[in-house]
């Protein structure tokens, strides 16, 4: 089990959510996992706590003075990275990024208990991307580049609503296109959605060449555990 990155096919559309059920699903085996939010808009000191870092914080049942290790590139303009690093008069450096999360992918964090159930080679550790899959960090490269550059696999999180099949799709085609390898597509329940969930699996699974996972709002944990199996 090495390290995944989480993107999304738009903005809010549930990778921290989905980032904390795997923890604490992974938690709950008995292992030690990591994760990384390392560009983060929209960042207020006072509800830190309950912010997308906080929440990753929480899940890993550790304490705001981590904050700056997991969340080092903090803006406070909820906007692209770009433009948020803009009104600060600040820049995302892209191939510092890039070393962090190379550095950060490479981590071990196994417990005792678990290296000795034989999972001592398995670090799970996510990398929460920013936004969707085309979303600027600076004049030149997008999230999807930093995807492609820190040379991980990824998992593509897609809502449920009406407008998923081409929003996911067009995403899908634009990672594969510079060779980013999707483990799977995350299909989030979106509330009042007037498709069921069912449905926009089944046809996204027609179209998309790798495994969709659908995860339910009232019963999540069937897909979580589909999932952490697949990145495992």
């Amino acid at each position: 089990m090495g390290a995944n990155f989480i993107t999304g096919t738009g903005t809010d559309i549930g990778k921290t959510w989905l980032c904390c059920a795997l923890l604490q699903h992974w938690r709950q085996q008995g292992l030690s996992p990591r994760a990384y939010k390392p560009v983060l808009s929209g960042f207020a000191a006072a509800t830190a706590m309950t912010g997308d870092a906080g929440q990753l914080l929480t899940a890993l049942g550790e304490g705001m003075d981590q904050l700056d290790a997991i969340a080092p590139w903090r803006f406070a303009a909820p906007l692209s990275p770009d433009m948020a690093a803009a009104r600060e008069g600040r820049r995302i450096d892209f191939d510092e990024l890039v070393s962090f999360t190379r550095r950060a992918a490479n981590r071990e964090a196994v417990r005792p208990e678990a290296a000795r159930r034989g999972w001592a080679d398995f670090s799970p550790t996510l990398i929460e991307g920013v936004g969707g899959v085309m979303v600027p960090l600076d004049d030149r490269h997008t999230v999807r580049d930093w995807i492609a550059a820190a040379g991980l696999p990824c998992v593509l999180v897609a809502g449920s609503y009406l407008g998923t099949l081409s929003h996911t799709l067009t995403a899908l085609e634009a990672l594969e296109k510079v060779g980013v390898g999707v483990t799977a597509i995350a299909l989030n329940e979106s509330p009042e959605s007037p498709v069921e969930l069912i449905e926009t699996a089944a046809v996204l699974a027609r179209h998309a060449a790798v495994p969709v996972i659908s995860i339910a709002r009232a019963d999540p944990a069937p897909g979580i555990a589909r999932l952490a199996a697949l990145l495992a």
